[in-house]
């Protein structure tokens, strides 16, 4: 089901409570997400963001460096709660019997899944397919006015029953929705309880189930969860990317400001636009910090919030713990980004509770007074070293091969020269102590030696990597070579194509003309292969468009093209020598009925004509 279907049916569902079911859904936090407009879907903006997700760092890898949406983003775009106890409890590999019991609803044994279509029957949800010429404000107070019917309207188990399904439905087809039709029952458990439903963190569970649907594979179009979030966030930290309209100023939370700007552009163009703005992107025009202005009136939410805000913190829902690394994003906190360890991913498998609450013990807003880094300088070198061209996505991206080698032999000689002028400032050091002190120390020359030779192992290790990397990039450089070359091979192969459609509707035209009106059979031939060669045409000027628009293909995707180029120019060939042959048969056969006609008549010359044009000679 669509996002934004399951967003209306969930809105209907809420709206149809009686009052007094709303304010429980207000007391658990949930109530803010309702007042959010419908947004619409942007799927090329989600799929250019997944491509750039790092799953080992939890954290997206732009061009200027590392970004997560961290517990500040879920907390002021969404309201959700951020604090609380963690989404975390048993799950099991069957709810049939806890399904029966919370819900009165059927589940399949060994199952986990409640059909979507019982449960929204259960809410009064009839018919939830919109009507032809139906507006959504219409769709929506239908679906509300049929569900109204269904739902208790006084507290009691009645009550508390259309709660728990609502909830189910809300949580598994909204805030952590999947891919499929049916219904997760994981945090049914969870749902017993209603009083302590409003205790969790299910802000803090929602970005981890996002983290995880960032991870998935990058062919996706649409994003798990509450998708309007990261669209917001992109909006808000990348306003240069154009995307988002702001069209409701000054509401909270803030998703209810913004709209998605409507894209009628083919899907395919979108991405390879966005991946290329997105790659030349200003660095000075990424906003680390877009709450600076904001304050926290109306937002109650964010008094307990606040002391998670700068905090590296395991972020729980259910089976699934994730580390949010803010040391990664200490520019999104007004400090300078200092050299950290990037992460790997064996270091953070959960072997035990102890990893619960607190990932981090150090308040990164504190670490300020205590940093020394005056720059960033120090962490993008590092960064360049282990994401290489992977930041960049954009087919068109081009790699200046030479200036990028020059580069690194440049800072390679530069890390050698400091190396070695550390090296003999350590050994003036040692001299200086005295000529008698250093032969008393026996040892120093040997210790002296051993870091040289340790300079020129890491020296000579530092060449080979750029070595590799100068291969990979002359590589690069001549698949780049290669694809012009075969693009401009099909295009010449499609003029010809052109031109050979052009001379046949030339002669199409001819015969028209001169031939006599009950000869139809060459007429009909040669709009046939006309047509032909007009749709043959129009493929090679297609392969052409396409090679434009993606200069990335792997070589097997070479190889690909250059069979369909061979194939091309032997039917080109091949239907060229066929109209030859078939005309001086026709011409020979001609002749032979001149001789032997009645009367002894002399044969009409033929109108002049250019061979291959597929006219026949035959007598009048």
């Amino acid at each position: 089901m669509r996002a934004r279907v399951s967003w209306t049916l969930v809105l209907a569902a809420f709206l149809a409570f009686p009052p007094f079911q709303r304010e429980r859904v207000e007391e658990m936090g949930f109530g803010r997400i309702f007042r959010i407009e419908r947004m619409r879907v942007d799927p090329a903006l989600t799929q250019a963001l997944r491509s750039r997700w790092d799953t080992e760092a939890s954290a997206f890898a732009f061009p200027w460096g590392h970004m997560i949406p961290s517990l500040e983003n879920v907390s002021r775009i969404t309201g959700l709660r951020v604090y609380g106890r963690a989404v975390s409890g048993y799950t099991y590999t069957c709810y049939h019997d806890l399904a029966e019991h919370l819900l009165d609803l059927p589940v399949e044994r060994r199952s986990s899944l409640v059909p979507r279509v019982a449960l929204q029957e259960s809410l009064g949800l009839y018919e939830a397919g919109k009507n032809a010429g139906e507006s959504v404000d219409e769709y929506l107070a239908r679906l509300a006015r049929v569900s109204q019917r269904e739902l208790a309207s006084e507290p009691g188990p009645q009550a508390d029953l259309d709660l728990r399904r609502f909830l189910v439905l809300f949580l598994g087809r909204l805030l952590f929705a999947t891919r499929g039709d049916a219904v997760h029952c994981r945090f049914l458990p969870l749902l017993e309880d209603l009083g302590e439903v409003g205790g969790y963190a299910w802000g803090a569970a929602f970005l981890a189930h996002q983290f995880d649907g960032l991870s998935a594979s990058e062919r996706q179009t649409s994003m798990s969860g509450f998708y309007p979030f990261l669209q917001v966030w992109a909006y808000l930290h990348l306003p240069a990317l154009g995307r988002g309209d702001l069209t409701r100023p000054g509401f909270m939370p803030i998703a209810r400001r913004w709209d998605s700007l409507r894209d009628t552009r083919h899907l395919v163009d979108q991405l390879e636009r966005l991946q290329e703005v997105i790659d030349s992107y200003p660095y000075l025009d990424v906003v680390w910090q877009p709450y600076l202005g904001e304050g926290d009136e109306g937002q109650p939410w964010l008094v307990q919030a606040r002391p998670y805000f700068g905090r590296s913190v395991w972020l729980h829902v259910l089976n699934l713990v994730l580390p949010l690394n803010l040391f990664l994003t200490q520019r999104s906190l007004s400090l300078r980004q200092s050299v950290v360890e990037f992460p790997v991913r064996d270091r953070f498998c959960r072997t035990s509770r102890s990893f619960r609450g607190l990932h981090d013990t150090t308040d990164w807003r504190e670490h300020a007074r205590e940093s020394d880094a005056t720059t960033d300088d120090a962490y993008l070198q590092a960064y360049a070293l282990k994401y290489r061209g992977k930041v960049y996505k954009s087919a068109r991206h081009q790699v200046d091969v030479t200036g990028e080698i020059a580069s690194l032999r440049a800072l390679l000689q530069s890390a050698v020269q400091d190396q070695e002028r550390s090296e003999l400032e350590r050994v003036r050091g040692i001299g200086a102590g005295g000529a008698s002190s250093s032969r008393s120390a026996g040892g120093s020359p040997s210790l002296m030696e051993a870091r040289l030779v340790g300079a020129v192992l890491r020296a000579e290790e530092a060449q080979r990597h750029l070595e590799e990397w100068e291969r990979d990039l002359e590589l690069a450089h001549e698949q780049a070579m290669t694809l012009q070359s075969e693009r401009d091979q099909l295009r010449i192969r499609a003029e010809a194509a052109e031109a050979q459609v052009a001379e046949m509707t030339r002669e199409l035209a001819t015969l028209r003309v001169q031939r006599p009106p009950g000869d139809q059979e060459e007429v009909t031939r040669l709009r046939a292969e006309l047509l032909a060669q007009q749709t043959l045409a129009r493929g090679l000027q297609q392969i052409v468009t396409d090679i434009g628009r993606s200069r990335s293909w792997s070589r097997s995707g070479a190889s690909v093209s250059r069979a369909t180029g061979a194939s091309v120019g032997q039917y080109l060939a091949g239907s060229s020598s066929r109209r030859r042959n078939e005309e001086e048969e026709r011409r020979r056969q001609g002749e032979g009925s001149a001789h032997e006609g009645r009367g002894g008549g002399e044969m009409l010359p033929p109108p002049d004509r250019r061979e291959g044009s597929g006219e026949s000679s035959g007598g009048q």
